[in-house]
């Protein structure tokens, strides 16, 4: 075979060689990124997972709902601290003695420091959902509770309520998520009725609002994540 023609067939099987190396280091890569990006997103379920055990079955949490008599059935007042905003607000231990006694309850064991707001809604309703220790809408302390407790007539819920979240047509699935009110909302009622009022919200709503609603929700949606989280830092009540 002429020089150069070897020559020829010898830099065609180097860069054959190459092709084949690129494609598999190529591959490769590609995997290591699948398994990077799993392990990454396990590790972040773990850590969830491992909040809401603390929260929910370890010590970050009470074993059970308080007795409706730790509301002392008076009212509260209080501070609810997030990172970009700051509410006074009042819990009316009287009309709502079991959903007040839970919430200061948990206050009181550090529970929801925090917890971030998984849930804004901007249309129909308008409200912030808060208290999940997952984060998603689907943890809570480890227990339920009810009964329906100061549940308006009407269905409406003025701007500065706050009121317990629950599963729909289920009274008695109150545990640990709440949500407040930023705007005049109708919630109708369902098969369970509608939502125990436990509280308002007596100064800082329009600094929520600036801070988390105005942006709004995930993608433009009206319903789901908001796009500024609020993270809770502190509740004190008295």
């Amino acid at each position: 075979m002429p020089s150069e023609e070897k020559k020829r067939t010898h830099q065609l099987r180097q860069y054959q060689a190459r092709q084949v190396l690129h494609a598999h280091l190529a591959k490769r890569r590609g995997r290591d990124q699948v398994i990077w990006s799993l392990a990454a997103a396990g590790a972040v379920v773990l850590s969830s997972l491992s909040i809401w055990a603390y929260q929910t079955i370890g010590p970050g949490a009470p074993a059970t709902v308080a007795d409706a008599s730790v509301s002392e059935f008076r009212e509260w007042s209080g501070n609810l601290s997030f990172d970009q905003a700051d509410l006074d607000i009042s819990l009316d231990g009287a009309l709502a003695p079991q959903a007040v006694a839970n919430f200061v309850d948990l206050t009181q064991s550090g529970f929801y420091e925090g917890l971030s707001c998984h849930r804004l809604t901007t249309e129909g309703i308008f409200v912030l959902q808060c208290g999940d220790p997952l984060g998603m809408g689907l943890g809570g302390p480890g227990f339920f509770f009810g009964p329906l407790e100061n549940v308006p007539d009407d269905g409406v819920y003025p701007a500065g309520t706050i009121a317990m979240a629950r599963s729909a047509g289920e009274a008695a699935s109150m545990g640990s998520q709440f949500f407040l009110v930023y705007e005049d909302s109708v919630i109708p009622a369902d098969a369970a009725g509608g939502y125990s009022v436990f509280g308002q919200i007596t100064s800082g709503l329009e600094e929520l609002v600036e801070a988390y609603v105005t942006d709004g929700v995930l993608e433009g949606a009206p319903d789901g994540l908001p796009v500024t989280v609020p993270v809770i830092e502190s509740i004190t009540i008295r």
